[in-house]
């Protein structure tokens, strides 16, 4: 483990459409390999920053952007209290994730300026399906996704994935469901560029950080498997 710093900061959107609040750690040492952290829809809260924090500590510059800035910026939600659950729901509805891949380019050239050549994302729930949508629609360099919603939707767009993806699936996912895992399964088992691992009888969030959803065995299951997925693929 490495020596960290870490910073509330803003980056350029992309198309002059403002700026993207975000948290950032960095490694005391500079690095060439940096990872994004795509949030839940519970904002950049303690559990996201923490996850930066660790990337910073294996030696990765890591940022989190806010990707509800365009109309909750800097809100922090607990899915353990009923009432900003509702609310996370209510932002997740507002949410157009055409702009969030938007984002999460801007984080990508951002990176690059800042002296990364290899930049990888690890999101979650709905940065779960930003990550794959990352992964279609852009060049990172290697993109994982922790029980991400709606990819099933989106299944016509796995033929542009031309870098490494990795999906976290847990098969009692009360938001994706067995049928919904099926078509991914279907779609993207044959892909080349892709890996899919399924956790069985594990329900969405079983990754978090903190509280009442997270699955500690699993999570650092996943969470292995995510940090040897990256450090292959970003070197």
């Amino acid at each position: 483990m490495t020596a960290t710093s870490a910073t509330n900061t803003t980056i350029p959107a992309l198309d002059g459409e403002g700026a993207i609040p975000a948290y950032v750690a960095r490694p005391d040492a500079d690095s060439s390999r940096a990872i994004i952290v795509i949030p839940e829809i519970f904002g950049v809260n303690a559990g996201i920053r923490e996850k930066c924090d660790d990337w910073a500590a294996q030696g990765y510059l890591a940022i989190a952007p806010d990707i509800f800035w365009r109309f909750a910026p800097g809100v922090e939600l607990d899915p353990d209290v009923e009432a900003e659950l509702q609310e996370a729901f209510g932002y997740f509805g507002q949410y157009d994730a055409d702009d969030g891949v938007k984002d999460i380019e801007a984080a990508i050239r951002w990176l690059h300026y800042q002296g990364a050549s290899k930049v990888g994302c690890a999101g979650y729930c709905l940065g779960g399906r930003l990550a794959y949508m990352t992964a279609a629609r852009t060049d990172i360099d290697a993109s994982v996704g922790y029980y991400g919603v709606m990819i099933d939707q989106m299944l016509n767009e796995s033929h542009a994935i031309a870098r490494p993806l990795m999906l976290h699936i847990p098969t009692a996912d009360h938001f994706v469901s067995a049928e919904a895992q099926a078509q991914i399964h279907e779609a993207l088992d044959p892909h080349p560029k892709v890996t899919l691992h399924d956790y069985v009888g594990l329900d969405h969030g079983f990754a978090a950080t903190h509280g009442n959803r997270r699955d500690n065995a699993a999570a650092e299951l996943a969470d292995g498997r995510t940090r040897a997925f990256l450090a292959e693929h970003l070197a």
